[in-house]
């Protein structure tokens, strides 16, 4: 069962990482970082498929986590 929970955290973790890839950047590289980017001005939402995207993150992130924490409890009782 320990090594099925870590293979799916590794499929886990490169489907955040492209997901977080497929996401559309909230400012205009590092002169956004600088002067603060047009976005914070307009307080502009997510729409479409960058809507989408932030909410496929929330769920992989969660899921991540927890099944990070189940191979830790695993691990301490294997011991």
């Amino acid at each position: 069962m320990l090594a099925a929970a870590k293979i799916f955290l590794v499929v886990l973790s490169v489907l955040l990482i492209v997901v977080i890839l497929l996401q559309s950047g909230r400012s205009a590289g590092l002169s956004g970082v600088i002067t603060g980017g047009s976005d914070q001005v307009a307080n502009r939402r997510p729409k479409g498929m960058d809507s989408f995207l932030a909410k496929v993150t929330v769920v992989l992130a969660t899921l991540f986590l927890l099944v990070t924490l189940f191979i830790a409890y695993l691990g301490v009782n294997l011991v």
